[in-house]
């Protein structure tokens, strides 16, 4: 099945699970990657149940670009509110509730914009009972589609559950004109099925958590040709274009039928979501999806270094008072519970030595299938010009190493991070990750 073919098919809930074979879906109504969509945008919207009153939501750069065009096509057939956020707006819960309070009068939200807007009104929206949906300006991530939002809580970066775009759309040639940056910021969040699955697997053999094979089939026809003509991206190939925004909207879509980021997201999120939380207010700003490509390589060596002896894993013995010396009361004792859940005490860490000791080559084997080489990976990231070291992304090693270290703090993910922690191989594994 082509991947066209496929999004149709998941549009009309009518794809089949390889997991279980029965037939599945999306709850998005409608998916469009054109060429242009200029002058469409208001005949894309017609058929949602949205009422009258429309919220466009963008911020300056969004709205010269995309947004504008939005409200004119829309303004004749609903009362259009035209919500500018300040530049550079950020994805936490004091941005949240602005935009909740200046959409309070309309029916639905209109995202004009990439990651954080996309973010903001879909869990904005979210959390009023409102549909919305999102006119994407830049390819620059994965989660136009999916089901959840990162966004900043109280100091805590999180993965939040909001809702799917009742539409998404998709200009090629708008997406085209993005700032280069942005689109190797795509290229970059695109990178890490690799790690993020085989993070994923590794807790299921593990520990028998949920595993399934879904949200990767869905990017299987994709990701090898994308990664292959990388270059072309920059280059205002459009075809290159389609198939890296289908790899970012399949890649949503994966976690939107499993309910959770975590096909997605694994150790290098937590990585770069640490660095977030943590960063210095005079350091240059970096899209996540920049920071993601850097992150992926860091981790794709450390689990390509985790295969090659079997772990001995020792207890943890941190506790909530650690958490709170660490990172303050309330961030420390919102970190402590999601850590505490997965810490390995001793009776844990007996178990998985016992495992390890008696499958190991099969757990190897298993996670070496789903993995790419770092070489590789980086080489990608250097044929579009993206950044692939932490200086490249203004880190310094000293930064960078504190994130690799207790990045694994703050999410209920067991990692290749808490992996190699526990077998006190993260530490010396730092100067060249």
């Amino acid at each position: 099945m082509s991947a066209d073919s496929l999004i149709d098919a998941l549009l009309a809930g009518n794809y089949t699970d390889p997991d279980s074979g029965y037939k599945v879906g999306v709850k998005t109504k409608s998916l469009v990657i054109e060429r242009s969509l200029a002058g469409a945008e208001g005949d894309l919207i017609k058929p949602f149940s949205f009422g009258r009153k429309l919220a466009v939501v963008s911020d300056p750069a969004t709205h010269a670009v995309l947004g504008k065009r939005v409200e004119e096509s829309l303004s004749g057939s609903h009362q259009v509110t035209s919500i500018v956020l300040p530049g550079h707006p950020h994805p936490d819960d004091k941005t949240v509730e602005s935009v909740r309070q200046s959409t309070k009068a309309c029916d639905a939200l209109i995202a004009v914009g990439s990651g954080t807007i996309n973010d903001l009104c879909k869990y904005a929206a979210a959390q009023d009972g409102k549909p919305y949906a999102v006119f994407a300006t830049a390819p620059s991530m994965n989660g136009y589609t999916s089901y959840n939002a990162a966004i900043t809580m109280h100091g805590h970066k999180m993965s939040l559950p909001a809702q799917v775009p009742t539409g998404a759309f998709f200009d090629l040639e708008v997406l085209a004109a993005a700032p280069p940056r942005l689109i190797r910021a795509g290229l970059g969040d695109s990178l890490c099925r690799c790690t993020a699955q085989a993070d994923w697997l590794q807790s299921h053999l593990l520990f028998g958590t949920e595993y399934r094979q879904l949200p990767f089939s869905l990017l299987a026809e994709d990701e090898a040709p994308l990664f292959a003509n990388a270059s072309a991206l920059l280059a205002g190939d459009l075809e290159t274009m389609r198939r890296l925004v289908r790899t970012l909207v399949l890649a949503g879509f994966g976690t939107a039928i499993i309910g959770h980021s975590q096909p997605a997201s694994q150790s290098e999120h937590l990585v770069s979501h640490f660095l977030d939380m943590f960063e210095s207010p005079a350091r240059p700003l970096v899209f996540h999806g920049e920071q993601v490509g850097v992150t992926t390589l860091s981790m794709a060596r450390l689990q390509q270094r985790m295969l090659d002896a079997s772990p001995v894993m020792t207890p943890d013995t941190t506790t909530e008072a650690d958490f709170i010396n660490r990172y303050g009361e309330e961030l420390g004792k919102s970190c402590w519970r999601e850590f505490s859940a997965k810490q390995i005490t001793a009776k844990r860490a007996e178990e998985l030595n016992d495992l390890f000791k008696q499958k190991w080559p099969s757990i190897s084997e298993q996670l070496s299938r789903v993995m790419l080489p770092a070489e590789h990976l980086e080489a990608v990231l250097k044929a579009a010009g993206a950044p692939t070291t932490p200086e490249s992304i203004h880190l310094s090693r000293e930064e960078y190493e504190k994130a690799l270290c207790q990045a694994r703090d703050i999410r209920n993910r067991f990692t290749v991070l808490d992996l190699a922690a526990r077998a006190n191989r993260l530490t010396p594994s730092l100067s060249t990750l």
